[in-house]
């Protein structure tokens, strides 16, 4: 949905954004692995709702979130690393490492009875999230 350009909640999703990043760390360094891939998940995706919020837009809905982001990316309104998009779309195979697909690890550790996760997928994902809040905050505070 279309709103006035709101830097300010930007911030708050970026605010939001680190703090479910500890919360992150901590599950991990715990071994709550499964629940760590959930909170990952959320990170990015706050980071969307930043960018959103950067120019003027409102979700509630993570599939226009998503597309939202895509299309700011297409029409060269932000620099972003296509990666973090194919994140959050389905298809692909996680578990054969095509692309890190935080969406359906979220879904399969948070639905499913699996609570460890592949170590090297762990690293990878709080490595997404640190770049793509760092990505995020140059794009908001540009």
């Amino acid at each position: 949905m279309k709103t006035e350009l709101d830097v300010d909640k930007a911030k708050e999703h970026i605010e939001k954004a680190e703090h479910d990043f500890k919360v992150l760390k901590f599950n991990e360094e715990q071994g709550y692995h499964d629940w760590a891939v959930n909170i990952g998940f959320y990170v990015i995706y706050h980071c969307f709702l930043a960018i959103a919020s950067k120019f003027g837009y409102e979700s509630g809905n993570q599939t226009c979130t998503i597309s939202l982001v895509e299309w700011l990316k297409e029409e060269g309104k932000i620099d972003l690393d296509s990666k973090f998009i194919k994140m959050f779309r389905y298809g692909g195979d996680a578990e054969k490492g095509d692309v890190n697909k935080v969406i359906e690890m979220r879904e399969k550790y948070t639905y499913g009875v699996k609570i460890s996760v592949d170590v090297t997928k762990m690293e990878e994902l709080m490595k997404n999230c640190r770049e793509m809040m760092d990505v995020t905050k140059g794009i908001v505070y540009d």
